[in-house]
């Protein structure tokens, strides 16, 4: 059943474009030096003002150019598509007075006598979805993020005479596939390359552009503030200081009245096993205590229920709301549950998890107790593997120091939602 109101949409309201908007508002047009290329991509940094009009040039060059014809919008996941991209073209299309039709159920949209499909690209195995499609025209919401095998499809698609391909992103490394593959052959492949800043979006004042500039630093500044594509290399958390550790006198008396308590678990047999324990206020997050089983070191392994009776030991009488867990310790998450504890599949997705970690800490809201000993040594020495991105193109953090890290990547990435961090 079609409902045009599934995702509640008012009007969207103009602001003046800037010039790179409007090259890129316009670069499908008849009139334009770039008529004949078959394809946009608009990388840089976050809140630069190019997806809303990347939407807006898509769907109007879509209904001016074809009638009845099949075109793909994609997302990395449902939820980032309908939160980054449908919601404000259902806007758009409002303001304009044009009308659609929603079918969330089939996820498609109809706008005049064209239909729009909606896709995920999560995994490699989202290219399944795309295949037998023919389109005529694409549109990718940040493509970065997206495996190599869905963009080669989605481009594959796209076979109607005329047919072009919207692509926007925040830079990744210099060799992701992306950047090697398009951007470095734009001229060869009629590409145009449009690179954004923040003042390439008129609508922000110059106090939200310098809290943009306060929240990232290292490699995460350069992607996402000066929209740059460099590679990760060297110290993850390497924002990570003193300011960011307190003890008993520094703690806020308050915090455990005011906050919710959540474990935060990495599962480890052979590797070590890590809980992490704690609160968070609705602003900052506090970890308050570690435990930290070292198999190797201790030369002995134990077992999940010894595991377990360490666990309830370490959480006392004050149950957690949540476990944070890896969603592979399905035997321990079992253990869980029969002991009364409501475990929580952490979201392990990794670079997006630590993008987010280090902003924490560079924003100050992230706090480690310094009784948190290994916790600490790891933020010190856990580092990016520097021949990965270039054998790869993928950008991979060194599998060594790395477990209270990924106890904390878990909770930070799977319970600090969008609206908590500074827009």
């Amino acid at each position: 059943m079609m409902n045009p109101k599934i995702l509640n949409s008012t009007a969207f309201k103009f602001c003046p474009f800037s010039v790179k908007q409007k090259k890129l508002l316009t670069w499908w047009l008849r009139e334009s030096p770039y008529y004949d290329y078959d394809m946009v991509i608009a990388d840089g940094s976050i809140r630069s003002g190019k997806t809303v009009a990347m939407i807006d040039s898509f769907v109007t060059w879509s209904l001016f150019t074809f009638s009845g014809e099949a075109f793909i919008i994609a997302g990395r996941s449902a939820g980032s598509l309908k939160r980054n991209v449908l919601r404000p073209l259902f806007q758009i299309l409002k303001a304009k007075n044009i009308g659609y039709e929603y079918n969330r159920s089939e996820n498609y949209i109809i706008i005049g006598s064209n239909t729009y499909y909606c896709f995920g690209a999560a995994n490699e195995a989202s290219q399944d979805a795309v295949q037998g499609l023919t389109a005529a025209g694409a549109f990718a919401d940040e493509v970065a993020l997206f495996p190599q095998s869905f963009v080669e499809q989605m481009i594959g698609r796209c076979s109607v005479a005329g047919s072009k391909i919207w692509m926007n992103c925040n830079p990744e490394s210099p060799y992701h596939y992306i950047k090697t593959e398009l951007i470095d052959k734009k001229q060869e492949k009629r590409i145009l390359h449009l690179h954004f800043t923040l003042d390439d979006n008129l609508s922000l004042s110059g106090e939200v552009k310098e809290r943009y500039h306060r929240m990232y630093s290292g490699v995460w500044y350069d992607r996402m503030i000066l929209g740059l594509w460099r590679i990760a290399e060297g110290i993850i958390y390497d924002m990570f200081s003193p300011s960011n550790t307190y003890n008993d006198d520094t703690r806020p008396q308050v915090l455990f009245g005011d906050a919710q308590r959540y474990i935060a678990i990495d599962y480890g047999t052979i590797n070590p096993m890590v809980f992490l324990d704690i609160y968070d206020d609705g602003h900052d997050i506090w970890i308050e205590r570690e435990y930290y089983f070292n198999s190797r070191e201790a030369g002995v392994q134990k077992t999940d229920s010894e595991y377990m009776q360490d666990f309830k030991e370490f959480v006392g009488m004050e149950r957690p709301r949540f476990v944070i867990i890896d969603p592979s310790a399905a035997s321990f998450k079992e253990l869980l549950r029969r002991e009364g504890f409501r475990p929580k599949d952490a979201d392990n997705e990794v670079n997006d998890g630590i993008r987010i970690m280090a902003m924490l800490f560079q924003l100050g809201w992230l706090h480690v107790h310094e009784r948190c000993e290994n916790f600490i040594k790891e933020l010190q020495v856990y580092s990016w593997d520097d021949k990965a991105a270039v054998n790869s193109g993928k950008e991979k953090p060194i599998k060594q120091w790395d477990h209270a890290c990924d106890a904390c990547r878990y909770y930070c990435k799977t319970m600090i939602k969008r609206w908590r961090l500074p827009k």
